[in-house]
């Protein structure tokens, strides 16, 4: 791997290069990180909330949750030693390209929020729980263990479980289920591009980086479908800034170097059972004996997989490449 040029500056990234001690600490995190992947998909569950409370349309809630959130996501990558750093052209690719599939990811999954449950919405927009998962072991190589394997099924039963009766109850729920299935695609590219940054840059950084890249396509979108853009209250929107972006999506670009793509993709489960509970206290939306089966199916995956052993290779190393090789503060 090249040395990178001395005149790059950027923040130190928190991921290991090589079969270190330290890169068997990141495959095998501890409680800390652990708690952080919790929270950050228990803060992304609030989401869909806070755009229903919104007076402007759904894409242009997107662009006010990007928008907002970057004067606090820059004060965080200075405060962590970020400062201006000269990229190879292979990274802002990958950078624009990711927060143009964040941007879009929004835009639809913000549509599809609007048209069916809090809990459907969720996890059609997670539907990264799979394909995730099968990236990163298309990425090292290497099947699944039987520990590994069961815990990916029982979270796939669970989670379909959870979305079982969405089509049962109300046909016209199905609009938006595909919606936010057409969201969870595009957030699974966003995610592998933006573990490949992760490889390069620390997590605030590449965050801020990607945010700033899908901020003009929302706005242009949400003009386009002649959306309400401008607030006269903006509480809503920036809960929705800080509790999804700032406080979620950060917390989960970090977890993103410190986990392998099964446990981010099994993590993404507790989305839909804590927007399910939200849909229960706030509209009404029932859970019923199947959606509980589904949790506690979900929790049981969660703990099996966190449990389970630390992969050969961590995702990150698997991907290091010249072209995305490491920065360092100089």
């Amino acid at each position: 791997m090249h040395r990178p040029d001395p005149q790059r500056l950027s923040s130190v990234p928190d991921t290991p290069h090589g079969l270190t001690p330290v890169a068997q600490s990141v495959a095998a995190p501890g409680l800390i990180a652990f708690a952080a992947l919790l929270v950050a998909n228990v803060a992304l569950a609030f989401g869909p909330w806070f755009v229903r409370a919104t007076e402007v349309g759904p894409v242009a809630a997107g662009f006010w949750r990007l928008t907002l959130a970057v004067p606090f996501l820059v004060v965080l990558a200075v405060q962590q030693g970020a400062r201006p750093v000269r990229l190879g052209w292979k990274l802002w690719v990958g950078l624009l390209a990711g927060g143009v599939c964040f941007a879009a990811d929004l835009g639809t999954w913000h549509l599809g929020i609007l048209r069916t449950t809090l809990a459907n919405a969720t996890l059609f927009g997670n539907v990264a729980t799979l394909i995730f998962p099968i990236y990163g072991f298309l990425i090292v190589r290497s099947w699944p263990t039987r520990t590994q394997g069961f815990a990916l099924a029982l979270a796939a039963a669970g989670g379909a479980l959870l979305l079982g009766r969405s089509y049962q109850l109300d046909a016209k729920n199905l609009a938006g289920d595909l919606f936010c299935l057409l969201a969870g695609l595009l957030y699974t590219v966003y995610f592998i591009l933006m573990a490949r940054a992760r490889a390069t840059l620390a997590p605030v950084s590449a965050l801020t980086l990607s945010t700033l890249a899908g901020i003009v396509p929302l706005l242009v979108f949400a003009l386009a479908m002649g959306e309400r853009v401008l607030p006269t209250h903006w509480g809503p929107l920036i809960g929705l800034a800080l509790c999804s972006q700032v406080l979620g999506q950060g917390l989960m670009i970090y977890a993103l170097g410190r986990f392998t793509p099964l446990v981010i993709g099994i993590a993404l489960l507790i989305q839909p059972v804590v927007a399910g509970l939200v849909g229960w206290l706030v509209y009404g939306e029932r859970l019923g004996t199947a959606d509980l089966v589904g949790v506690v199916m979900v929790a049981v995956a969660l703990v099996l997989v966190r449990q389970g052993p630390p992969p050969a290779l961590p995702l990150e190393d698997a991907l290091d490449t010249p072209d995305f090789g490491r920065q360092e503060t100089v």
